[in-house]
């Protein structure tokens, strides 16, 4: 019995000193806390100190893993800085289970305490300069450059990074829409009144999301406002033709789910295939929407027009 909690006194320390040589700042803070005396321990026999430390460093790689997920990352990207960040600071055991939506992770010491996580992630929006940053982050904590505390800190200020503004959104919005008219061989006009559609769609888009709009009504009202405002511009007389397929295919480009597309293929291409599937049903399903949005509003004008499209 003696060499059983002799031999679980050695492996706590082990584990504190590994933990407190990755992160020197932890030795203060515990000695602060305590009053320079010795950690106290729970009721399990395991220091305070090493629980605490544990914690600190699955609660790190937890919260990366969910702002690069929320943000768009791949899921063989999230676990990888999981598994970067717990070797880093010296918790070798540790096993996660990342999905589309959700983060399972558990941890265990030499002293046989297992420690688990479970974070549901929504499937929200992208922000790949959260995600560069975040990389970043990682590469420094696995080279040694960044402490604990430090890497906490940074972690708090790249997930408050504001989006994009406004305009610089409705601008490049505009410009996608009327190079990828463009690229379906519409005519120099065709592309400029795609950009000008472009423009104002994204408006719509930018009001809708700050509203909390669900995802389905932005899309489907935004396909119906692209073929409005299509239809709008046949009626005026132009000097140079105008195409309306070319204007709705072009325009809809700034609701189309690209990036979650190709991440949920390269998802499947990794072996992620729950992740994969649960993302390209969701990209496919905007597909939908759009559709459903442009098609309503064409069949409402072939009602009202007899089927008239100049």
């Amino acid at each position: 019995m003696d060499e059983r909690v002799s031999m679980r006194k050695d492996a706590e320390q082990i584990v504190i000193k590994n933990i407190n040589a990755a992160n020197p700042a932890s030795d203060r803070d515990d000695g602060e806390r305590t009053g320079g005396g010795e950690a106290v321990c729970s009721p399990a026999g395991f220091t305070g100190r090493e629980q605490e430390a544990m914690r600190d460093v699955l609660d790190l790689a937890m919260n990366m893993g969910r702002v690069l997920l929320k943000n768009g990352a791949e899921i063989f990207r999230v676990e990888e800085t999981i598994e970067h960040v717990c070797r880093r600071f010296h918790i070798k055991d540790v096993e996660s289970f990342v999905m589309s939506n959700g983060i399972f992770m558990t941890a265990r010491d030499e002293a046989e305490e297992v420690y688990a996580k479970v974070k549901h992630i929504p499937i929200s929006g992208f922000h790949l300069g959260i995600v560069t940053e975040v990389n970043d982050l990682s590469r420094e904590i696995a080279a040694g450059k960044v402490g604990l505390e430090e890497a906490k800190e940074r972690l708090r200020r790249i997930e408050a990074m504001p989006p994009k503004r406004g305009r610089f959104r409705v601008f490049a919005a505009g410009i996608g829409s009327g190079c990828f008219c463009y690229l379906l061989q519409a005519n120099l006009w065709e592309s400029m009144l795609a950009v000008v559609i472009g423009c104002l769609l994204y408006i719509f888009v930018i009001f809708a999301e700050n509203h909390r709009l669900s995802k389905i009504i932005i899309h489907i009202v935004g396909g119906g406002l692209i073929t409005i405002m299509a239809l709008f511009a046949l009626q005026i007389p132009w000097p140079f033709p105008v195409r309306i397929d070319k204007l709705i295919i072009g325009s809809i480009l700034p609701l189309v789910p690209g990036l979650a597309f190709v991440n949920s293929i390269r998802d499947i291409a990794n072996s992620d295939f729950i992740s994969g599937i649960v993302r390209i049903v969701d990209a496919l399903l905007v597909f939908v929407y759009i559709a459903i949005g442009v098609g309503f509003v064409l069949g409402c004008f072939n009602k009202l027009t007899g089927g008239m499209i100049p």
